[in-house]
């Protein structure tokens, strides 16, 4: 039994990911279970979204679970076990109108997982996604023309 770590790991800092995913293999040797379900979202029209914020969408949503993934895969395949699993969105497979940049950040995330699906199992690795419907999540409300402000967490 291992003494529980709180590691701290904000999704969206793609730079800092790879160093969190080896301090947690250094703590604990291995990951059994790793489970992505981190995510920003906003509501806007597309023409009112800068593509900064569109960026800010996918490395957090994108990105981040791709390359944390990516950086626990390696020693998953090594012991040829594991789990993976992205908690995602109903979004990853239908777009509705205002949520374009969350949208096409869970459409991406689901072919990503769908396709390392394909590609673990000769390494008897599991991965899923969930896609849950619409749910409550922290949300600021922004001042009228501060989209920045309307991202959710």
């Amino acid at each position: 039994t291992y003494a529980p770590k709180l590691v701290l790991l904000d999704m969206s800092d793609i730079n800092c990911i790879q160093d969190v995913a080896k301090e947690i293999l250094n703590c604990y040797g291995c990951v059994d279970i790793l489970i992505n379900n981190a995510s920003r979202k906003v509501k806007g029209a597309v023409q009112s979204m800068s593509l900064e914020l569109d960026k800010k969408i996918m490395d957090a949503n994108y990105f981040g679970p791709i390359t944390l993934t990516k950086a626990i895969l390696p020693n998953m395949i090594s012991r040829r076990t594991g789990q993976i699993v992205l908690i995602n969105s109903i979004q990853g497979k239908i777009g509705i109108p205002f949520r374009a940049a969350y949208a096409a950040s869970k459409h991406a995330a689901v072919g990503f997982f769908d396709c390392l699906r394909a590609e673990m199992e000769e390494f008897d690795i599991s991965v899923g996604t969930v896609n849950p419907t619409f749910i409550c999540s922290y949300h600021r409300q922004p001042a009228p023309g501060n989209w920045e402000a309307s991202i959710w967490k």
